[in-house]
């Protein structure tokens, strides 16, 4: 069909990519009663849906069932014969993606004013994408393509069928062992729920430690947590070359060999910008990413871009609150800051790890001597003591006026008790401005609370005015 022959449509705002970022921005955008199009190269919901965090936790969900029921025995209860039927787990994941993915459905997102076109989008020119049949024009647009799986150049890895987050959800069957390469947040997880659903679980880190962008407290009670239950984890270990073999997967290092049936990739990703033709557009990137400025506008002054594919922290909620500020710095009068030094995160490990601001070692190198920590361990929260869950903490980096700059908690609920440090730091809050704040016992929050306490009162019994206090309270 010649460019003549194809159908065509012009749109206020046009959207390549239908995840996180690029539906929060559609929504957006389609509110403020503009014309809108997402054009979508798969499936509308991105790698959160049906790729990452959505299968991911209900995956994690499972194995805490089956962990839980194979340690009952710790609070007087017994479950006998439990086991794993993984066909019928994969059902119900699949069945949690299908719920979660309908409100985002071409036909909900066509109630809503939003036209959806799928296919892959190339530029034409700076106002024009081709797209299968059809050409977009467009005032304004939004790159979210978000990225994709990427793998290190290691020896024989590309001749062997490995399996990466995309196709792990693929498996029709539980691996009897299953060798997992990465040491993040994708890998953890992944190696403790098939640890914990009967997996004979081996994880290659290469760094010294698991999660190194984490605390290393952190890393080392994660680390402890896998071992504890059965996962192998080999830190410090560069993996020399993998074979692909008759029976499976063979990953070498300088200290062995290991074998495995299944072998999953989680080395981190990069930015999905093939075939997009940037240059026909004049938009600006590289390797890692798309370049934009503090307010996501690309080098194309009616082009933004948001999410994974501009090569910042990579987290659906990032992605999504991107996604509304570059639409609302678009197509509203005045821009906002768009691009955030320290996003908030969690690992939803068991234990899980969240961090918000600047670790300690990112504090110390900014901020230098003026850096002090303040620490509260969760075998002193009566909460983590009924629950029996001892090991975690939380962790505090603040300035010595008290103005906090991180935090990073280790506990069953990590990632919900997070908000309210990244609440304190976007507020400019002090410590003390937490103690004053009631939190409702017996939680895991209450810590916030008991730390926060127990700082106000060490730094009022110091110095003069301590000395004052205790004259006064004498009295």
């Amino acid at each position: 069909m010649s460019p003549s022959q194809k159908t065509s449509g012009s749109y206020d705002f046009a959207v390549i990519g239908g995840g996180s970022a690029g539906l929060t921005a559609a929504k957006f955008a389609a509110r403020l009663g503009r014309k809108v199009v997402i054009i979508e190269a798969g499936r509308l919901g991105g790698d959160c849906t049906w790729t990452g965090c959505v299968p991911s936790k209900a995956l994690l969900r499972a194995a805490r069932a089956a962990h839980e029921a194979g340690h009952s025995d710790r609070f007087g209860i017994s479950v006998p014969n439990s086991s794993t039927n993984f066909p019928a787990l994969m059902d119900r994941l699949n069945a949690v993606i299908e719920a979660i993915y309908r409100p985002e459905s071409p036909e909900q997102l066509r109630a809503e004013g939003i036209e959806t076109i799928f296919g892959k989008a190339e530029f034409m020119d700076a106002h024009t994408v081709n797209v299968g049949d059809s050409v977009v024009s467009f005032r304004r647009l939004l790159l979210a393509t978000g990225a994709r799986p990427s793998a290190p150049p290691i020896p024989g890895l590309g001749e062997t069928g490995y399996l990466t987050y995309e196709t792990i959800w693929d498996l029709a069957e539980l691996p009897e062992r299953l060798l997992v390469i990465g040491g993040g947040p994708i890998g953890c997880e992944i190696a403790q729920a098939f640890t914990r659903l009967g997996s004979a679980v081996v994880l290659f880190e290469a760094a010294p430690r698991l999660l190194p962008n984490e605390e290393p407290e952190a890393s080392a009670i994660i680390e402890s947590a896998l071992a504890g239950e059965g996962t192998e984890v080999r830190v410090s270990s560069a993996i020399t070359e993998v074979k692909e073999t008759g029976d499976g997967y063979r990953v070498e290092t300088a200290d062995g060999a290991w074998q495995g049936d299944k072998l999953l990739v989680a080395t981190g990703r990069q930015p999905n910008l093939d075939r997009l033709n940037l240059e026909q557009a004049g938009v600006e990137y590289s390797r890692q990413g798309i370049k934009v400025d503090r307010y996501l506008c690309t080098s194309q002054r009616h082009i933004w871009a948001a999410g994974d594919c501009t090569g910042g922290p990579q987290f659906t909620h990032y992605a999504g609150w991107q996604g509304f500020m570059a639409a609302r710095n678009a197509l509203l009068p005045g821009k906002s800051k768009a691009r955030l030094d320290a996003v908030p995160r969690a690992v939803f490990t068991d234990p899980e790890v969240a961090q918000t601001g600047l670790t300690e070692a990112q504090a110390r190198e900014q901020f230098g001597d003026s850096v002090e920590t303040a620490y509260w361990p969760m075998k002193d929260v009566d909460r983590a003591v009924i629950d029996g869950n001892l090991e975690g903490f939380l962790k505090v980096i603040i300035r010595r006026n008290g103005k906090i700059l991180g935090a990073t908690i280790v506990s069953p609920t990590a990632g919900e008790a997070i908000h309210q440090w990244s609440f304190a730091i976007s507020q400019r809050l002090k410590l003390g401005d937490l103690a004053n704040t009631m939190h409702v016992y017996p939680t895991y929050s209450i810590a916030t609370m008991q730390l926060a306490a127990e700082r106000r009162v060490s730094d009022l019994l110091q110095g003069v005015s301590g000395k004052l206090v205790r004259f006064l309270s004498g009295r």
